[in-house]
């Protein structure tokens, strides 16, 4: 068991626009995103089952041919290997948890969020 406190980790910069903060445990992550309004995440998928909750703000996602926008208090559930990318309507905070924990983000090899995206 451990305690930890978001204010006490520093903002990790991955793009313009968008900064993370991340908490990991043995088999789930939880990480804060501050995004910008305009911030797009290109489209990905990856083995990790993700909810996403929005804090503040606004995040539009395009899941398939299905899109979605979520506001402060939404909360989406999305199952692993389903592709997606997501747009800040507006200065967005939200909450992102994945289990298992995404390698990845750890190892610095996301690269998808320097992809062009259409």
């Amino acid at each position: 068991m451990k305690v930890q406190s978001w204010q006490q980790i520093d903002w990790e910069p991955v793009t313009k626009g968008l900064a993370r903060k991340i908490i990991t445990g043995e088999k789930v992550m939880s990480a804060q995103i501050r995004l910008e309004e305009g911030t797009l995440i290109p489209e990905h998928a990856h083995p990790n089952e993700q909810i996403s909750y929005v804090v503040e703000g606004a995040l539009k996602f395009w899941i398939g041919r299905e899109e979605l926008i979520l506001r402060a208090g939404d909360v989406l559930v999305i199952p692993a290997d389903l592709p997606h990318k997501v747009m800040a309507l507006e200065k967005t905070l939200a909450l992102d948890t994945f289990s298992p924990i995404r390698q990845d983000w750890l190892d610095h090899t996301d690269s998808y969020f320097q992809k062009q995206s259409s």
